[in-house]
Formats: structure tokens, C-alpha cells, sequence
């Protein structure tokens, strides 16, 4: 359907899960981790405040919008993050996103 993606979203323990996500709800990448019950913290809330819905993105990283100031600064705090590290709750699922593989980051 074209009013919805796939992504790929594997765990900390290395599980995949594929996730059939619909766009018409404007939900996050962290919107869809919590709402399946994958282990995101997220203790924010998705207010970009604590980097607990750190994920590393496999593939599909050119679909997403540029990181803000804020998420590269949360981000920089990070021992564990990288080049491809994003805040799950920056990243608004859209239909240019079909495809979309990221890692959980472990805690």
C-alpha cells in the first residue's frame, strides 16, 4: 500500500524485526520501536533530550533529513555514537524511507 512503509529494525540481541509502518499517523522511527514493543528507552518522550532512542542507521541514511543542532549535540555526549548514529525520535517516518534498515544502539 502506498500509504505505508517497511523497515527493518534490529535489536540489541541481534534480532531483525520487520516492521509494516503506516505514514498517515506522521509517527517517529521511535513512535513504531515503542509501539511494537522493541526495547527503546525513549525516556524523553521524543523531545530530543536524552539520546535514550540512539540507533544506528544500516540503510536508507540519504532518505533522512539532516540531524538539528540539538541531535548532533546529544549525539557528540555519546561514547558509542558514529557517522551513521541518529535519535529515533528525530527521524519522521515518510514514504522516501520504504526500506529503511537501523540498529537499536545498546545502552
Amino acid at each position: 500500500m502506498e500509504n505505508e512503509i517497511t523497515i527493518t529494525v534490529t535489536d540489541q540481541d541481534g534480532h531483525e524485526h520487520t516492521l509494516v509502518c503506516p505514514l498517515e499517523m506522521g509517527l517517529t522511527l521511535k513512535d513504531i520501536c515503542k509501539a511494537c514493543d522493541l526495547p527503546m528507552e525513549a525516556m524523553c518522550g521524543g523531545m530530543a533530550m536524552c539520546a535514550t532512542c540512539h540507533c544506528y542507521i544500516l540503510d536508507g541514511e540519504t532518505t533522512l533529513p539532516e540531524k538539528s543542532d540539538i541531535e548532533e549535540a546529544l549525539l557528540s555526549e555519546l561514547f558509542n555514537s558514529g557517522e551513521n548514529s541518529r535519535l529515533a525520535c528525530q527521524i519522521h517516518l515518510t514514504a522516501q524511507m520504504d526500506g529503511l534498515s537501523v540498529i537499536i544502539a545498546a545502552d
